[in-house]
């Protein structure tokens, strides 16, 4: 291996970084509050369950990664290596809307966090600051990956530095009022309910399983096959420790009836329990800190999804451009963008990230059919995933289960935008004359 390759390759610590920059974001930030309020104390099992599927789907990924280790697209890549075009068509596209719709959502919030730490009207200067962090994070994509990672490990620290601040500050409280937290653990009926944890669930799908973000980087991490493992199950393993410790600390906080649907759960938990002014400075910087963070990684990942699907010629040549100095996809970078800036005009940021969500959800569900692909034609990879074929089957039957649990009018969206792929797939096959393949099923 010469000098440049070995420069390319980062970390098994920084590979981790990019995905829990894309885990640990806004989903903590600012739909911990709204899962609270969905499932009340029963928000924590809606954390955990997630986090087990996650654990499933990462499992799933790292079999997958570890067959496929010089792919860069991701769920994409391991679809059109599986189960051929047609689906891996669909599933790209719809992998690629779910990451560049997210990046906007997420600068949206950026630029709201950082409106109300200034203390200028939000509805003014939220998206100019969201355009100003979009613009400044697809130059860092373009400067290379390395650089990305390495910049996305010090955000990461910071942001799970402020996190445990947070946690320390409410045992202190708890430890200070014994029996209050306690009681503040109570729930109302309506919360506890299956489908207020199915609810819950849904909200906090998406941040949880931001860790594709290191499938794209698979050949890229250090130790091979090995460190692409380590770094995709410690990003999901570290991701749920988090979680559940910042709920549990939200909720010796504050009631779990007292939470509304709001952007800023974590301020609204500490103006209750009257933390000092410097607390609320710090949890409002680690909110800055952590929307820019995961919109980093999910640049990265759409741009490096968009770029392979271009490599594997079901996308136009123009959006092969590539820079190999720095190993960034560049054209794939200022699309990304570009779509990023467009969707903080869409208005409804709600239906957009539930679009997000059907579209991850769907890519996940057809993972979990690659697997059980690879195994049936005894494609032997070096990492396998435990349990086979249990756990990919509980993870298709429990990702269906939250299908659900989405809105209707997501729902309704998702699935106009599936038969929308299908009929521009067949129709651009028609026009390229490609051969029609004749499957028989049955003997």
């Amino acid at each position: 291996m010469n000098a440049v390759d070995v420069g390319k390759k980062i970390s098994v610590a920084a590979a981790t970084a990019v995905g829990l920059g894309a885990i640990v974001g806004a989903g903590i930030f600012v739909l911990s509050g709204t899962a609270i309020a969905l499932a009340g104390a029963y928000a924590l099992a809606a954390f955990l369950l997630v986090g087990v599927l996650a654990f499933i789907i990462a499992m799933e990924l790292g079999e997958l990664g570890s067959l496929f280790p010089n792919v860069k697209g991701a769920a994409y890549s391991y679809t059109y290596k599986t189960l051929g075009s047609e689906l891996g068509f669909i599933t790209g596209i719809l992998g690629y809307v779910s990451f560049s719709t997210a990046i906007g959502a997420i600068a949206l919030g950026f630029g709201s966090y950082l409106s109300s730490f200034i203390g200028v009207s939000t509805g003014a200067y939220a998206i100019p600051f969201a355009i100003a962090l979009i613009l400044v994070l697809s130059i860092v994509n373009i400067c290379g990956v390395k650089k990305a990672a390495q910049a996305d490990l010090w955000l990461v620290i910071i942001k799970i530095s402020v996190l445990l601040v947070f946690v320390g500050f409410a045992l202190y409280v708890a430890l200070a009022a014994p029996g209050i937290g306690t009681s503040n653990l109570s729930f109302s009926a309506s919360g506890g309910t299956l489908g207020g944890i199915f609810a819950a669930s849904v909200a906090v799908f998406f941040a949880y399983t931001g860790f594709q973000a290191i499938s794209s980087l698979t050949d890229r991490i250090s130790n091979g096959t090995r460190g692409y493992i380590r770094a995709i199950l410690s990003a999901v393993v570290i991701s749920i420790v988090l979680y559940v410790l910042v709920v549990v600390a939200m909720l010796l906080l504050l009631p779990a009836s007292a939470y509304k649907i709001a952007a800023d759960p974590l301020s609204s938990a500490l103006l209750h329990a009257n933390a000092p002014f410097w607390l609320f400075t710090i949890v409002d910087i680690g909110a800055l800190v952590a929307t820019a963070s995961a919109a980093l990684a999910m640049i990265l990942t759409a741009s490096r999804s968009l770029y392979q699907m271009s490599e594997d010629r079901l996308l136009p040549r123009f959006l092969r451009k590539y820079n190999a100095r720095t190993d960034a996809a560049i054209n794939g970078v200022m699309i990304s963008a570009v779509i990023a800036v467009l969707v903080l005009f869409a208005g409804n940021i709600y239906i957009i990230a539930a679009i997000s969500n059907f579209g991850l959800m769907f890519v996940y569900v057809v993972v979990g059919f690659d697997v059980v692909h690879v195994r049936m034609r005894n494609m032997q990879a070096p990492f396998r995933t435990p349990l086979y074929p249990y756990l990919p089957l509980f993870s298709i039957a429990l990702l269906f289960a939250l299908f659900a649990g989405m809105p209707a009018k997501a729902l309704m969206i998702g699935v106009v935008l599936i038969m929308a792929l299908i009929g521009v797939y067949y129709a651009l096959r028609e026009i390229r004359k490609k051969k029609i393949v004749r499957i028989k099923l049955f003997d």
